[in-house]
């Protein structure tokens, strides 16, 4: 299915109310595979998920968080574009995290050293301090040691991943992010004891 069919599946899913759709990304041009995303009213949905449920008309189609958890987890976020921190904030907070935000990599180590999340999703190129020098600095304080750090990139290559990995970063997630790896990522390194 092409990007228009694809399209107007979404479309179909509700006559009287048409969904949001923020993002559409191409990941592999050559199989012209895409990865939609569609916030309110519906819940988070990825890839196929989403063109199945527009062909299932009894499915449910409330605005309810991809999964729930018991006493809900932090995540800082930080993100210097606007754009990319609203569509990641909505998502996570769709998936039932409490979600706080940096701009910059001063403004992260401040966060990090007064709220003390449970995870930390932090952009390398950032402004004021970038997020290898924030990541290294965030490391040095106790209590800190041990929260994960997922680094975000829009660069992918081997040199970018060990730069990050020997700051202190415990996973690397290229941009364009594909949410349901971010959540699967997410979701272990939280699970795994620190």
């Amino acid at each position: 299915m092409g990007g228009r069919e694809s399209a107007s599946a979404v479309y179909r899913i509700s006559p009287d109310m048409r969904p949001s759709i923020c993002r559409v990304s191409v990941r592999d041009l050559n199989k012209k595979a895409l990865r939609i995303l569609v916030i309110q009213p519906y819940r988070l949905l990825g890839g196929n998920n989403i063109l199945n449920s527009a062909t299932n008309s009894s499915q449910d189609r409330t605005a309810t968080p991809s999964r729930t958890r018991e006493g809900e987890e932090t995540v800082l976020l930080v993100e210097d574009t606007e754009d990319n921190r609203q569509m990641m904030r909505k998502l996570l907070e769709l998936s039932g995290y409490r979600v706080i935000e940096a701009i910059n990599g001063e403004e992260a180590v401040r966060a990090a050293m007064n709220e003390r999340p449970s995870i930390i999703l932090m952009d390398l190129s950032l402004p004021v301090i970038d997020g290898l020098a924030a990541t290294r600095r965030i490391r040095t304080f106790p209590g800190l040691d041990g929260v994960p750090i997922v680094a975000v990139s829009a660069h992918d290559t081997a040199d970018f991943h060990a730069e990050a990995l020997a700051a202190g970063c415990n996973a690397y997630i290229t941009k364009p992010i594909d949410y349901l790896e971010l959540e699967e990522i997410v979701g272990r390194l939280l699970s795994e004891p620190h």
